[in-house]
């Protein structure tokens, strides 16, 4: 398929900015959380297991991932296949669960997030990322997004106690990703289509580092504009 070719060819480029995700590096992420792992971890949607390598020396990691996503898509290896929302574990069995990309995957994010606190001991936190602006990815399973405001209600209703909640990235930053991405699955598009403006490529391979290292350099002048980000990070606890 082009686009498995195109990433690819992309992955070369990864860490420079003639990639169209490049501005993704400066904000927060999983990794960012990676501090209040402790203790017996359930890394839920575990992908391919990076967090295993995070964990600290004596804590004990659990990976679970759902069939359609992390076996079909990602070809995840998890300890469990399991669901989200039916977690199959007792009361209080973990001290950290990790939700990194995962709730605007599940069809009842509500109960993922109430499951993920039933499993969670007392004191024990929650570590949630998730997309705000960012496009559709893993179709047909992505479902929704969340302001910062839906996430506090969804967390508050369990009865969890935030601590930290943060814009995954700065509105310059995600504003120069949103329209490389755009440009880059308009360019995708017209490639499969074989549309006239095919003849408009090298522009966008040209435009693309522009708006890497402008944006880059308006988020380092500006104060960001919280409104606006690709996404959340979330720490919360358990009384």
């Amino acid at each position: 398929m082009l686009a498995a070719r195109l990433r690819r060819v992309l992955s070369v480029v990864r860490w420079t900015p003639l990639h169209p995700q490049w501005l993704l590096r400066f904000g927060r992420s999983g990794k960012e959380l990676e501090q209040f792992i402790c203790g017996r971890v359930l890394d839920v949607g575990c992908a391919d297991r990076w967090l295993e390598k995070k964990i600290p020396t004596g804590s004990q990691y659990v990976s679970l991932d759902f069939p359609s996503t992390g076996g079909n898509l990602y070809s995840a290896k998890p300890d469990i296949f399991a669901d989200a929302a039916k977690l199959p574990f007792l009361d209080g069995s973990f001290e950290t669960v990790a939700l990194f990309e995962v709730l605007e995957h599940v069809k009842d994010p509500q109960q993922a997030i109430s499951e993920a606190g039933r499993v969670l001991s007392s004191g024990g936190k929650i570590l949630v990322t998730i997309p705000f602006l960012y496009p559709v990815h893993d179709e047909p399973h992505d479902y929704q997004r969340y302001t910062r405001h839906g996430l506090e209600r969804e967390v508050d209703q369990i009865g969890l106690t935030i601590e930290t909640i943060e814009p995954s990235l700065g509105s310059a930053e995600t504003s120069g990703l949103i329209m490389n991405i755009a440009l880059s699955g308009m360019a995708i598009r017209a490639i499969e289509c074989r549309h006239p403006a095919v003849i408009l490529l090298p522009f966008i391979v040209f435009l693309i580092p522009v708006i890497n290292i402008f944006s880059f350099l308006v988020a380092r002048t500006f104060p960001s504009w919280y409104s606006l980000t690709a996404g959340y990070t979330l720490v919360a606890s358990k009384k």
